[in-house]
């Protein structure tokens, strides 16, 4: 397995809210993204630590789990609500985090499977046979838009509106989350991402890079370039696997 990850400022924010984990794939192949959001420094702190949440819960409780598909399912469900309380708490205890939040995109591959959990509007891509396939949904008001027959996809990309999120982690008491499983195949990439990446570059775009690229090194090195050159307006991480 190959894994590489690249997070940038953008040329517009001052503060880079976005935070990723990787694990060093000896005993658990856990890969996350999470964009804040919140006043002050509130999104910076928020996807900080629901990341930070996550990965605990995983070291501190993933042994237990049994690795039947419906109980990993569960347990990340667990493991990101786990986050949501401690993200949700700490917004209460610090008048400059009040109201901060922040998506969350998890993949976990077991057992010859991968495992995605979801809430907002960052990504999980799976590029596969000279194919990219959005696995995840936005969770966004312009993604509403468009499964209503209101606007278009490309039409979303430039909405004004299209940073409204509609689920985020830490906001609610309660949430939401997505769950996505299937098979994991030789050369398949997994493509975690903010939407720095995404408001920026097209999906043709991105698969254009990978396919032209010697490497996910190279191939994610070009993609934050090019989503600068576009305007780069938002942080950018990527988080790129690819199963050998």
């Amino acid at each position: 397995m190959l894994v590489y990850a690249l997070t940038d400022t953008g040329n517009v924010r001052e503060n880079n809210e976005d935070s990723y984990y990787i694990s060093d794939g000896k005993n658990l192949n856990l890969f996350i993204v999470a964009d804040g959001m919140g006043g002050c420094n509130g999104g910076e702190v928020a996807s900080k630590y629901a990341v930070e949440t996550v990965t605990k819960y995983f070291f501190d409780n993933y042994d237990n789990c049994n690795k039947d598909d419906e109980s990993i399912k569960k347990f990340i469900k667990d493991a990101i609500t786990t986050a949501n309380s401690f993200v949700f708490n700490k917004s209460f205890s610090d008048l400059d985090l009040t109201g901060m939040g922040t998506t969350l995109t998890l993949l976990l591959i077991e057992n010859k499977n991968y495992f995605i959990g979801h809430i907002g509007d960052s990504r999980a891509y799976l590029i596969r046979d000279g194919n990219l396939i959005q696995i995840t949904e936005d969770h966004s008001y312009v993604e509403e838009l468009v499964k209503l027959g209101r606007i278009t996809q490309e039409e979303a990309r430039i909405h004004p509106q299209k940073n409204i999120i509609t689920r985020a982690l830490g906001i609610d008491e309660e949430i939401e989350v997505d769950i996505f499983t299937g098979n994991v195949f030789k050369n398949d990439v997994y493509l975690l991402c903010t939407d720095g990446l995404t408001n920026m570059l097209t999906d043709d775009l991105i698969l254009k890079e990978f396919k032209n690229s010697e490497n996910i090194n190279e191939a994610c090195d070009n993609l934050i370039k090019l989503a600068k050159q576009n305007g780069g307006y938002d942080n950018i991480t990527i988080v790129a696997v690819k199963e050998v």
